[in-house]
């Protein structure tokens, strides 16, 4: 739990702890991250480490991640029918990039568009896309996983969907540079602009 309490994470992350669920493991940590541009939330997802010393079958080791991740899209990403697959490949690929070891990813990638009416007519249409997958980190040295290794792939992960930039090269952070990367358009202002 400290690996993920200690970090070293973006500047645009903004994350706390909150309180995990109480029924999935018998020991559970979790915590919220928003990416914040101004006073504009990008994207934002929930990560939560779950811990069974005894191991679970269906995890296929002792500790299993779970994620939510959200963010609002343009009207018209939404019509790439590739979208859900690159998303996914997101996930992996920020742990790949990090050199994480893990297995039994599952998951899905969720897109909705809201159309306003009435008393809301006056809103613009919305696409959000979601993201909801579980993994098991492999574990490392001492029978424990890096944590906070693959906290900082998630938040890659949360920033990439956000639409920013991959982050420079940092060898003491472990952070990957942007070759061959995309992200998603950033939304500009209540009208797109």
């Amino acid at each position: 739990m400290e690996a993920l309490r200690s970090a070293r994470l973006r500047p645009e992350i903004e994350i706390d702890p909150t309180r995990p669920p109480q029924r999935l493991a018998p020991y559970a940590y979790a915590v919220e991250a928003a990416v914040v541009e101004g006073e504009e939330d990008l994207a934002d997802g929930r990560l939560v480490l779950l811990h069974d010393p005894d191991g679970h079958e269906a995890w296929k080791g002792t500790f299993r991640l779970v994620t939510l991740i959200r963010a609002e899209l343009e009207p018209e990403m939404a019509a790439d029918p590739l979208l859900p697959e690159v998303c996914w490949s997101w996930l992996t690929g920020a742990m790949e990039a990090r050199g994480l070891a893990y297995g039994e990813a599952s998951g899905t990638v969720t897109m909705a568009g809201s159309h306003y009416f009435g008393g809301l007519a006056d809103r613009r249409p919305a696409t959000q896309i979601e993201i909801r997958a579980s993994w098991t980190p492999r574990e490392g040295l001492g029978g424990v996983p890096d944590t906070g290794a693959h906290l900082a792939a998630w938040c890659d992960l949360l920033c990439q969907i956000a639409g920013l930039p991959p982050a420079p090269a940092d060898p003491g952070a472990g952070t990957v540079t942007g070759a061959g990367v995309v992200s998603l358009p950033q939304r500009r202002g209540p009208q797109g602009a």
